[in-house]
């Protein structure tokens, strides 16, 4: 068996690639469960057919929880990168239900939050801003001497923001160890991608920066895993910032309130038939890397581990109100400003 196993990885490490994958997958349907039984607050995002990228990206870069890893920031759509990073799966379940024991205590959703320890920075909403922070993150190491690079994601839509541009441009003059993964799922929003750039492929955009860039299938997550260990080892060569693009389709909505009926059936379907995890799952059998059961086996636990996980952050509560001037600026409560109190002092005057 071991002579067919893909270079670089053992039979143990692509079994770990298939559990994240089926974790991925199996956390986010368990969320639209909890939203259609109305535990959840604010949006469901799902990454239905981009599941391979965020695995396979984060699959090969540096993963620890003291410190000194590598440093992910991640998109509502990564979540398969967040928890390979050490996302707690509990911490997802309580932020998507927004609970006061989860890790921004109710007060943000989804993957906005951090945890510097296991590195990974949640993503602030304006678009293309994480880019700018990225740059900051991975200029630090470079001013330390510490190996190490950071990755963020992007898709296609926030490609045409400008902070996206001086982000990247500010990376790419300075060599800092980055890497951009774009992903380029041909929607942004409602808006298809060649309504905001005539370029077929997003590398095009690179040698504009003076930047290697590498364009890879991302429903195959080999793939992706084997193009950005390139990518890294070319950031903490010296050789500065990477773009990665990831080729896939997004399969599902922006959000789940999105009906997508924008889009062809007959495209959803024809991008259905290479489904990332079925295409892993076959490839694992037909190589002999593991057996039917094996893979079953692991998409039953991973199952479970969600339903175990979704049904604890349930039990557990909501944010009391007055505590969300706690912890915001200082140690110490303040009362609200007046900007928010329900008849202001500037109003009434």
């Amino acid at each position: 068996m071991a002579e067919n196993l893909s270079p670089g990885l053992d039979r143990d490490q692509l079994l770990e690639l298939y559990r994240a994958l089926c974790l991925t997958r199996a956390a986010e349907e368990r969320l639209e469960l909890l939203q259609k039984q109305g535990h959840m607050t604010g949006g469901l995002y799902r990454s239905l057919g981009q599941e391979a990228g965020a695995v396979g990206a984060a699959f090969a870069l540096r993963r620890r929880t003291d410190g000194t890893g590598d440093f992910l920031a991640p998109t509502v759509r990564a979540v398969g990168a967040l928890f390979l990073f050490g996302g707690d799966l509990v911490d997802f379940f309580r932020q998507y239900m927004a609970r006061a024991t989860g890790p921004t205590k109710g007060r943000e959703a989804n993957v906005h939050w951090v945890d510097y320890q296991k590195g990974f920075v949640g993503p602030v909403s304006p678009l293309g801003t994480m880019l700018e922070v990225m740059a900051g993150i991975t200029l630090s190491f470079n001013l330390r001497g510490e190996d190490r690079v950071g990755m963020v994601f992007y898709g296609d839509g926030a490609s045409s923001t400008g902070a996206w541009h001086e982000g990247l441009n500010f990376a790419a003059v300075q060599r800092c160890p980055l890497i951009l993964m774009v992903e380029a799922n041909q929607w942004a929003f409602s808006s298809p991608t060649v309504k905001n750039t005539r370029l077929e492929s997003f590398t095009e955009k690179a040698p504009g920066y003076g930047i290697a860039a590498e364009s890879v299938d991302g429903t195959d997550v080999l793939a992706v895993y084997e193009a950005v260990a390139r990518a890294a080892a070319r950031a903490r060569s010296g050789e500065g910032a990477q773009m990665v693009e990831l080729r896939y389709f997004r399969r599902l909505g922006h959000a789940q309130h999105d009906s997508q009926d924008y889009v062809d059936p007959a495209l959803i379907a024809e991008w259905a038939a290479r489904d990332p995890l079925e295409l892993f799952h076959t490839r694992m059998l037909d190589r002999g890397w593991a057996p039917e059961g094996e893979l079953l086996a692991i998409r039953q636990e991973v199952e479970q581990e969600c339903e175990v996980a979704a049904e604890q952050a349930i039990a557990e509560p909501m944010p009391f109100g007055p505590d969300a001037v706690d912890d915001v600026y200082t140690d110490v409560s303040m009362p609200h400003p007046w900007t928010r109190a329900e008849i202001s002092d500037s109003r009434s005057a």
